[in-house]
């Protein structure tokens, strides 16, 4: 990497890593395919070149170690995932993993070594696309793993157990890559942002607050099909208006409630016929916000409002929780670090909650974890159009390369408590 400019190195290696996929004319690149073994082989070679042992734990995480003065010392990782969405954008996950790579090169190049050791790591899959499970590459450094996940089998028929030994993985042996907390200093991840937030208040970079709760539920409204040609507006049990009713009502709450989102992503209507009257309606609905307390009322006050109008309209409405997850609070030492290495660069430093997850998330139920978000372009992100400026990555750097030698610099380089 050149000691000129390892920010137009970082974009170069993105663009290698992009033209890595398993799926010819757009880049797709799921848990234990051959393109993630290329992509890990490709990874691997970078993190050699500065300064690291290379290394794959029984689930396929790639682990780049650059040594501390005493190797008896903890151990800082910093890190994303490799892995993709089904045709997706290049920056999300590797900008976070091909930064780290950087900061460990330039301290390499200058033959700084901190009191601390530094792992950077490759997540073998946060996305889920190929097993429909999350996070499976942090969950198993935080001991949070679920063996039975290793019975799911792919569109193919290809068990998650079968997926990881082809890989070179020992799906026996997931506990194995389970870290311990008390060896651990804390947990650091560059991401874009994949949203507008940054973009609007011209900011190159931003610290993350904490990473948004979700709960994500299943609606349905039951009422009774009929001809729409025959049954007078009066006596119908539409259920498709009464979706509607709630859908615009959800929108109207989350607009109501500073840092509330809520979305209906999926809708079916059946019968599905253009002159039958919908008798049921299928939905989805997802609830985030960054404080836990907020996002369960919120969805106690959408569920009573479903229930009202399914009651309005004489139909029935059936609710049910899918997902959640607790939010997550970034630690208030490490992202305050952070924000003073970012004033070395700029005016206003932004802070804001991610409303996506991250390999954070898990990693905060081990150590302290912070986030640094890297504007991109429009917000866009899980498509083709994913930006980022060659100037904002140089920021990130810096920003990056100030906060790992302020955290050197410390008497005690642990933060205190976990994620306060």
């Amino acid at each position: 990497m050149s000691n000129i400019d390892p920010a137009g190195t970082v974009m170069e290696r993105i663009e290698a890593l992009a033209r890595i996929s398993e799926e010819p004319g757009r880049l797709t690149r799921t848990f234990c395919s051959p393109a993630m073994r290329q992509a890990n082989d490709l990874v691997g070679s970078w993190m050699r070149e500065a300064g690291m042992t290379v290394s794959e734990d029984a689930i396929g995480n790639l682990i780049g170690r650059y040594p501390g003065r005493d190797e008896r010392a903890k151990t800082f990782l910093l890190g994303s995932h490799l892995d993709t969405v089904r045709d997706a954008g290049k920056f999300d996950g590797p900008l976070g993993v091909i930064t780290a790579i950087a900061c460990v090169q330039q301290l390499h190049q200058n033959q700084v070594q901190l009191p601390f050791a530094i792992e950077v790591i490759g997540f073998a899959d946060e996305e889920g696309v190929r097993y429909q499970t999350t996070y499976l590459g942090s969950k198993a450094l935080a001991g949070t793993f679920n063996e039975q996940d290793l019975k799911r089998v792919d569109s193919r028929g290809v068990s998650m157990a079968e997926a990881i030994k082809s890989f070179g993985g020992d799906p026996g042996k997931i506990n194995s890559a389970k870290r311990d907390p008390h060896n651990l200093l804390g947990y650091a991840e560059v991401h874009i942002e994949q949203g507008p937030v940054l973009e609007k208040k011209y900011q190159p970079v931003g610290v993350v607050s904490a990473i948004a709760g979700q709960t994500r539920i299943k609606v349905r409204f039951t009422g009774r099909a009929g001809h729409a040609g025959t049954t007078p507006m009066n006596l119908r049990q539409d259920a498709l208006t009464a979706a509607a009713e709630f859908i615009t009502a959800v929108e109207s709450s989350a607009r109501a409630q500073a840092g509330l989102v809520a979305t209906v992503g999926q809708i079916e209507a059946k019968p599905g016929a253009s002159n039958v009257i919908p008798g049921e309606v299928n939905l989805t609905l997802d609830v985030r916000h960054q404080l836990d307390a907020m996002r369960t009322a919120a969805v106690e006050r959408l569920q009573n409002l479903a229930n009202q109008i399914g009651e309005k309209r004489g139909l029935t409405m059936d609710w049910e929780i899918v997902h959640e997850a607790q939010s997550v609070p970034c630690s208030r030492e490490l992202s305050d670090m952070l924000a003073k290495g970012a004033r070395q660069h700029l005016m206003e430093v932004t802070e804001l909650p991610s409303g996506a997850g991250h390999d954070a998330a898990v990693m905060g139920d081990i150590t302290p974890v912070a986030m640094l978000f890297v504007r991109c372009k429009g917000g866009i992100s899980h498509h083709p159009d994913e930006s980022v400026e060659v100037d904002d990555v140089r920021v990130a750097i810096e920003v990056m390369n100030g906060f790992l030698l302020s955290l050197g610099n410390q008497k005690h380089p642990s933060p205190s408590k976990k994620n306060v």
